[in-house]
This record gives C-alpha cells, structure tokens and sequence, in this order.
C-alpha cells in the first residue's frame, strides 16, 4: 500500500499542478483561457487513447513489469514539462506524459483489485487516496513555492526528481503479480478488449465512471484562478490553502475508507456526493471572501470528494473477473480521461477572464457540476448491487452459531477474492 500510495502521490501531483500553475501559465505563456483548458485536457486525451490502445494486453503480463514499462515513460513526459520554454513544447510535453501516466492508475487499481479482498478495498483506496492529500500537503505547497522562487518549470524538474527514486524502490520491492496469467483465457489482444466491451456490467461502470471524474475535470482547471482573481486571495497564500485543505483530507481518507468498509461503500458515496454538490453550487457563486471561510469551504469540498472517490473505486474495482481486471481498468481509465478532456477543453470555452482578471460564468460550471453528481450517484446504485450479489454468489457456507452476522456491507469480506483466491482473513475491525 505504501509504494502504491507513493506512487499514486507523483503522478497526481503531476496533474493538479497544471491548475494552480494556471495563473502563472497564462501570464508567462501569454494564452487564452481556451488555451489552457486545451493544455489541461491534452493529457486526458492522450491518456485516453494510450489506454484503449493497452487494454487489450494489460493482462498478458506481469502487472509489475507494465507498471515499470509506463512509469518510465511517465518519467520521460514530465521531464519534458520541466525543459518546456513555448506553449506548444508544452503540450507535446504533456502529451507524452498523459500517453504513459494515464496507464499507470489503470495498472495500479488491477494490482488492487489482485491484492486486497473487497472488505478490506475500502480502507485500502483510502490509504492509497491519502496520495491526494499528500500531494496537497506537501507537493502543490513546495510547487508554487518553487515556481514563485524560480519559473513554472520548476516543478515539473522536482517531481521527475522524486519519481526517479519512486520507481527505483518499485523496481527492487514490489514483487511480481502474475496470477492473472494462470487464469487467462483470451490470448488475442483485439478479442479480449472487444469481449470487455460486450458485457453489461462493464458498460454501466463505465458510464459511471466517466460522470465521475466530469466534475473534477472542470473545476480544477481553473480552481487556483478563481481563487486568486475573484475570491481575492493572494497568490503568495495559495500554498498555504492547499496545504491546509490537503492535511484535512489527508486525515479523512483513512477514516472514510473504514468507514466505507463498515457501513457500506455505497451509502459513504450518497453522502459525500450530497455534500459535494451543495458545497459546489456555493462555492462558485462566491465573491471576494476572508482566507479563513475559503480554508473551511476548501476543506469541506475535499473531504466530500474523498469520500466519493474512495468508494467509487472500491466498488468498481470489483466489478471485472480477475482475468479482466487489466483490461477492464485499462478502458476505464482510458474512458475517464476521455470525459475529462472533454470536460476540461468545455470549462475552458465556456469560462471566460474579463480584462481585469476576473473568470465569467464559473458559477454556470458550478450548477453543471452538481446535476452531474447527482446523476452519478444513480448510476452507481445497480453497481453496488451487482457487486452486493456478486460478493453473496461466492461466499463460502458459514458456520451456524459463530457470533453476530456481518451486514450486507460487510459480507465481500467473507468471500473469496472477487473470484480469486483470498489472500488473508478478515475480521469485523
């Protein structure tokens, strides 16, 4: 969990980034807002693509070798942001870098999913989610510190320098994780990823999936913008933000992933989605604002989020067979970044920044947002269900009289691992 954690913590401070470096980028590049949002969205399509192009073999290999091959790339890609002088070495930077990183969750969710039975998923993504928060914490903080010191190139040099050592300790710790390869089945690429794409199931997570990650898409690009330009508040006070928000989430991830594992994944989802929407729907029609609000707003907003992804994850990840995990993930992903390009290259034409700096209709992208919650969370209940009668399909018989009976949140803990062998048992706790 902790070298997953770790490396979840480099590739999503490598994507937020591109946001609180906006004011910077638009200043020094001398772009639109149009043009930024396209720079943001390029690494989701290029993502997009790379990721349909892998999942028809995402599971003809050991998911550790995968994982080092598109990491390395992800390395190659962001090294380039760093050396980027011109707005269109830029966006062949981030192509590069969306063409590798955005395999990389894929890859990281099927080693999940392989590893940690479904009653235990929950506090798993949390710690794995705690990546989110650390990025908040200490990556954007040190990152506007350093492009506020020397240039926006800055940061992009620090994170290929934290990766090189993130990848070295994957390459000498992380064992091999290949049981997949014993149980597979369909030997052609273009057949396995078009049986993928048949089933049910498969396709509704997948719609789901990709409501999912809209809203986030169209907030984040121009989130450090809005703040400096019509919350009022200082640039220099952004690292300070990000970093308050960052430890409260940091600390909610855990929780909500026990949580989630206790009461029901699904049930943590409704509540964080009901927040989030209310949150969001204030949030952008607001004006000139005192720090202190804006912290308490901030850190409210991200603990909702938290909580969404959390058990969003949690249940989709058990959603494939285990011989499908790397292509189903591998869609997935490639789906998401899809609708994140999209949702991105929107919220750059329809935000527009008036001569004195402020953005125009981000409270439009606010209401959209929160129809698109509200949409996601009924999406995800027949998920939940067929995880539910998954989960109950392949228990094992249980013993009469042995203490109290788990509730149905609980129940994919006493089954076997989404199809696989279970790797360790689980009690209540």
């Amino acid at each position: 969990m902790a070298v997953l954690a770790f490396l979840q913590f480099t590739i999503i401070l490598d994507f937020m980034m591109m946001g609180p470096l906006g004011a910077l980028l638009l200043r020094d590049l001398h772009i639109t807002t149009t043009q930024f949002g396209f720079a943001v969205s390029v690494y989701a399509w290029s993502a997009g693509v790379s990721g349909l192009l892998a999942a028809g073999f995402a599971d003809k290999f050991d998911r550790k070798k995968l994982l080092l091959f598109f990491y390395c790339g992800f390395l190659a890609g962001t090294l380039l942001c760093g050396l980027a002088r011109s707005y269109g070495l830029l966006l062949f930077a981030r192509i590069v870098t969306g063409v590798f990183g955005g395999v990389v969750a894929s890859i990281t969710m099927a080693i999940i999913a392989d590893l940690f039975p479904l009653a235990v998923r929950g506090r798993v993504m949390g710690t794995v989610q705690t990546a989110f928060a650390a990025s908040q914490v200490l990556g954007l903080p040190f990152a506007l510190y350093l492009s506020n010191r020397w240039d926006w190139q800055a940061p992009f040099i620090m994170v290929f320098a934290v990766s090189s050592v993130v990848g070295a300790v994957i390459a000498v710790k992380l064992k091999p994780i290949d049981a997949h390869l014993k149980l597979r089945s369909e030997r052609n690429a273009f057949a396995h990823l078009l049986k993928t794409f048949k089933q049910g199931l498969y396709l509704r997570t997948f719609a789901a999936t990709m409501l999912l990650v809209t809203g986030g898409y169209m907030l984040m690009p121009f989130g450090s913008t809005f703040v400096v330009n019509n919350l009022e508040i200082p640039l220099a006070r952004l690292p300070l933000l990000f970093m308050m928000t960052g430890v409260v989430a940091f600390v909610a991830g855990s929780l909500l992933g026990r949580l989630a594992d206790r009461i029901g994944k699904y049930r943590v989802f409704c509540i964080g989605s009901a927040l989030a929407a209310t949150i969001v729907a204030i949030y952008c029609n607001l004006g000139v604002s005192p720090f202190g609000l804006v912290v308490v707003i901030n850190s409210a907003l991200f603990v909702a989020i938290t909580a969404r992804m959390i058990t969003a994850m949690a249940l989709t990840s058990a959603v494939p067979d285990i011989q499908d995990r790397g292509a189903f993930m591998s869609v997935n992903s490639s789906l998401q970044q899809f609708a994140g390009g999209l949702a991105s290259s929107v919220a750059g034409i329809v935000v527009v920044q008036r001569a004195d700096g402020h953005l125009a209709h981000y409270d439009l992208l606010g209401y959209v947002v929160a129809v698109v919650i509200g949409a996601t969370v009924a999406l995800m209940y027949p998920i939940q269900k067929a995880v539910m009668a998954k989960a109950a399909s392949t228990a094992p018989p249980r013993p009469l009289a042995v203490g109290p009976v788990p509730d149905a949140g609980d129940m994919p803990g006493l089954a076997a691992n989404d199809g696989a062998p279970a790797l360790a048992a689980v009690d209540r706790s």
